[in-house]
């Protein structure tokens, strides 16, 4: 551990003394570990993806730090595990900023260093202080937790309100429509896919039957701001066109931007030059766009001769989930295609696929490329990002851990124990995984994805068994006692 400490102090006193690297991080939505060909698919091609990986680093044990959107990014920018914090579930379009402003974030951690800071893409994770006003100034936001520029959407594409969020405003409101939102009842007069099932153009499979914005209904209800709303199909182009304008702003000065793009999150909705491009449906089409955006967002940093000062991070807010809400040919079109490649599990599972994403780092003359086994996660993203910027971590990033040797591909072990927050909590140590046991339904009701939910604890070996089938509880009760009171301590809250 001593060495380990004084390597990643002498690695970031290095670092620091260089010119410090932009940093972009690639952030995908549901994106399985097998959605991607450089992890092994062999159904899809994401020729830009592949190409990162093929001059960077390509993690085979990279975890996001939640088997679900909201908390994930909430650990992923706070450096604290959800779980520890009431109200970071899975939020509606209309919740209240779950990140008080002022605390330190990954985004505050850059811009104490010098560096500009953007979020573009998806949010979830709350705007304002409760009861907002979607037609003033809509606040706080990221730009009261550390971004000095945000292009965003509120939630997720299923959940109203359906328009963009620029800084502190709605992009392209009408003062004379005025927008109304709401969780509980819908506005009369507005038409839903519940009542209006003829103006669908996707079908909800569960829920998503309110709000019909595009053919397409949602969770929620709004009326107005008809000059407002987003067009799905054009989404991952107006997402990417404003990654690249914010790149292009930031000019000499380091910057750091978080990419959060939507898919290939429900509604699956396409630009039609990906329409039917992938053979297994809207799901995968909304992959190769997403593909098509990273190749977009790598080109800029070439055309500006950025791409070697740079280091590019992708990955994946959870695991994959195939119906999501919505009858768009995913499971039927789905053919050989596994999601999550060789894992058990998906999005809400705390089975190894529900964490366990694609997770690649580029930095061309610092970061060899080549495949890590380390054990690292996106929780760590504060701790280490502070190192890579000379600084110390911010002490509110409780969970985060240094793991900057690793990222950087001179360490090949990184974390020793992990947290993976799926249905139930599960611990990795090592090649070892614990589940303890947890009540409940072993699979979702509506999304048929196995949440690891079992009467007994669960022990897996993952070194002989990264399928998750052989439970070694039965046989090692002595690790499975040190692991679950190691588990119990890790979700304490700290003296």
């Amino acid at each position: 551990m001593v060495r380990f400490a004084l390597l990643s102090l002498f690695l970031s006193a290095t670092v620091f003394s260089a010119d410090k690297p932009n940093v972009v991080l690639l952030y995908a939505d549901d994106l399985g570990y097998g959605d991607v060909s450089c992890y092994g698919s062999k159904t899809i091609s994401t020729p830009n993806m592949d190409r990162l990986a093929a001059e960077g680093l390509r993690f085979t044990d990279g975890h996001c730090a939640a088997a679900t959107c909201t908390p994930s990014r909430f650990a992923m920018l706070t450096g604290e595990y959800a779980f520890r914090q009431k109200g970071t579930g899975v939020l509606p379009g209309d919740a209240k900023l779950i990140i008080p402003p002022g605390r330190a974030t990954l985004a505050s951690v850059f811009k104490s260093a010098g560096y500009r800071t953007g979020v573009v893409g998806k949010w979830h994770l709350g705007l304002g202080d409760g009861g907002l006003d979607w037609n003033g100034p809509i606040k706080p936001g990221p730009l009261e937790i550390g971004f000095d520029h945000s292009f965003i959407m509120a939630a997720t594409g299923d959940r109203v309100p359906c328009v963009f969020v620029e800084n502190h405003r709605v992009v392209g409101l009408d003062p004379a429509d005025p927008i109304q939102v709401s969780y509980k009842e819908p506005f009369p007069g507005e038409p839903t896919g519940k009542a209006n099932p003829e103006l669908l153009k996707m079908h909800p499979s569960h829920g998503h039957d309110m709000a019909l914005f595009n053919g397409v209904s949602r969770i929620g209800y709004m009326k107005g701001g008809k000059s407002a709303l987003w067009k799905d199909e054009d989404m991952g182009d107006t997402f990417t066109a404003q990654a690249v304008k914010f790149i292009e702003s930031a000019g000499k000065g380091p910057f750091f931007l978080y990419f959060a793009a939507h898919d290939p999150h429900v509604p699956r909705v396409p630009h039609p030059r990906f329409a039917g491009k992938s053979g297994m449906g809207p799901r995968g089409d909304a992959i190769l766009q997403f593909d098509d955006n990273v190749g977009s967002i790598l080109a800029a940093l070439e055309r500006l001769g950025l791409k070697d000062n740079t280091l590019v991070l992708l990955s994946s807010d959870n695991g994959p989930v195939v119906d999501d809400g919505y009858k768009d040919d995913a499971v039927e079109k789905l053919g050989d295609h596994k999601p999550a490649g060789p894992l058990r599990g998906g999005k809400y599972s705390a089975f190894e696929g529900g964490t366990r994403v694609p997770f690649i780092v580029r930095w061309p003359g610092r970061v060899k490329p080549g495949v890590s086994h380390a054990l690292v996660s996106q929780v760590d993203f504060p701790a280490s990002f502070a190192a890579l910027t000379g600084q110390k971590g911010p002490e509110s990033a409780r969970d985060s851990q240094n793991v900057l040797a690793a990222l950087l591909g001179d360490d090949a072990t990184g974390r020793p124990e992990l947290v993976e927050q799926g249905g139930p909590l599960a611990l990795r140590q090592g090649k070892w995984k614990f589940i303890p046991p947890t009540p409940g339904p072993a699979k979702s009701k509506n999304t048929n994805s196995e949440i690891a939910n079992a009467p007994q604890p669960q022990l897996y070996d993952l070194s002989k068994d990264l399928g998750e089938r052989e439970n070694l509880a039965g046989t090692t009760p002595e690790r499975v006692k040190q692991m679950a009171e190691a588990l119990e301590k890790a979700r304490k809250p700290a003296e």
